[in-house]
């Protein structure tokens, strides 16, 4: 059986930390889950430590010593779910702006399609999210849409 992982960094994400964990480990697929937290204010990873004695042997948790970016979250992530023979690693964010759902899709993509990689984007269809300033967006579709 292949080890599939969820990398999820966070900072200040108490308000969803749980529900998200929650939401994975309700899947019918079994996925375990990294927490890279950047010493949340909020403590979001006091919450997680909690819910490790729930989930001692899929919750996992790296807390890193300040805020130091998105980038160098998954970077920690990957680098841990390698030297921990991960077979399958997944990203998504906290707030839900990924959905857990589509995890088996993606692990489908790369187990049954033969893809060496599965990337789920809301981008796919075009941009479309509201109440951004432009550059981003103009930022966005320039690298998901290269003509």
């Amino acid at each position: 059986m292949s080890k599939r992982i969820v990398i999820i960094p966070t900072y200040n994400e108490i308000e969803n930390i749980e529900n998200i964990i929650r939401a994975v480990f309700a899947l019918k697929m079994d996925f375990d889950i990294l927490i890279v937290d950047d010493s949340s204010p909020d403590g979001t990873f006091n919450k997680v430590q909690e819910l490790q004695k729930e989930f001692p042997e899929r919750l996992f948790l790296g807390i890193r010593q300040k805020k130091s970016g998105l980038g160098k979250a998954y970077i920690h992530g990957f680098r841990w779910a390698l030297n921990n023979n991960y077979d399958f690693i997944f990203e998504m964010d906290a707030d839900f702006s990924h959905n857990p759902n589509d995890l088996g899709r993606l692990y489908a993509a790369c187990t049954e399609q033969n893809a060496d990689m599965a990337i789920g984007s809301r981008y796919v269809t075009g941009v479309n999210v509201v109440n951004w300033q432009w550059l981003p967006l103009l930022l966005i579709k320039i690298r998901f849409c290269p003509q």
